[in-house]
């Protein structure tokens, strides 16, 4: 019995976490080029309905995905005209951004709510899926909670391993000094925020294909604002985010798994579980992220085109 409920927690963190990472990297790669984005609950929301719908369509749970990235990418892309070209504020313009999202996807995705879809499958891995308890936590999964790490991985690789990463996060620390550089602020912060609304569209298509395998509005419930948290949990470090995807996952699978075998406890004390949790990591880490911060985080570059 213990034994079983420890594999549902596990396997239904790593399920949950998915995209929550996919989000999480999305924000985190906005944040290195000093763009805080807080219409990322609408960008998921995008790609879910997106994803959905072209799956519905198609039939092709994996043109869904491939749809919803580029839905995520380019409706990003109207917040980087706000905030980088017209220079309007950023939280006030991520807010704006997540209530279209929450309106458009209402709209688009009117006549599938209710739809079933088969969505992602599990995909097997031979030999090891076999393998008692193990097999059941950590080789039976689709193929975007296979592709999460190795795409956390490649995040940090271009931020920190690359001429474009260096260029990114110094528009981040400082763009003026990026400009006299030879750099150009605002192109590196459009394909930043081009790449962040892809991996948050994702996101969404991972709820919508694999989760739910249905559309239901506002269907994110608060994720993306969860993963705005996470990103100073992680230090803006794409691998720690990694741990606090797992973590919070960990919050929402083991609220869902007493639910469902009756814990004498509300639920709605249970359904506040991830969101307290959001609550405790601000307070702890609040004193110590000013020394991860991204020195121009929020502020707009007043420089040249």
């Amino acid at each position: 019995m213990i034994i079983s409920f420890l594999i549902s927690i596990i396997s239904g963190a790593i399920h949950s976490g998915t995209p929550l990472l996919y989000a999480t990297l999305s924000e985190t790669v906005g944040e290195r080029t000093g763009i805080v984005n807080l219409g990322l609950e609408g960008i998921m929301l995008i790609g879910a309905v997106v994803g959905f719908t072209t799956t519905v369509q198609t039939g092709n749970p994996l043109l869904g995905v491939l749809a919803a990235a580029l839905a995520g990418g380019l409706f990003n892309m109207v917040f980087g005209f706000l905030v980088i070209t017209r220079r309007a504020n950023q939280l006030a313009s991520g807010l704006a951004l997540m209530f279209c999202g929450v309106g458009l996807s209402a709209m688009i995705g009117a006549s599938f709510i209710g739809s079933r879809i088969q969505g992602l499958n599990e995909v097997r891995i031979p030999l090891f899926s076999d393998i008692p308890i193990v097999g059941r936590m950590f080789f039976n999964y689709d193929i975007l909670v296979y592709s999460a790490i190795p795409v956390a991985v490649l995040v940090w690789w271009l931020m920190f391993r690359t001429r474009w990463g260096l260029g990114l996060r110094a528009v981040g620390e400082n763009p003026t000094a990026a400009f006299a550089a030879g750099k150009n602020p605002h192109r590196l912060q459009y394909q930043a925020l081009f790449i962040a609304g892809i991996l948050g569209g994702i996101a969404g298509a991972h709820l919508s294909l694999a989760i739910a395998k249905t559309w239901a509005e506002w269907m994110t419930a608060g994720r993306g604002f969860i993963a705005v948290a996470l990103v100073i949990f992680s230090k803006w470090h794409p691998l720690r985010a990694i741990a606090g995807a797992l973590l919070f996952g960990g919050a929402i699978s083991l609220q869902l798994q007493m639910q469902a075998r009756g814990v004498p406890v509300s639920s709605f004390l249970l359904d506040m579980l991830p969101y307290v949790l959001s609550l405790v990591v601000l307070a702890i880490w609040s004193g110590a992220r000013r020394h991860a911060t991204p020195g121009s985080l929020g502020r707009v570059f007043q420089g040249t085109e």
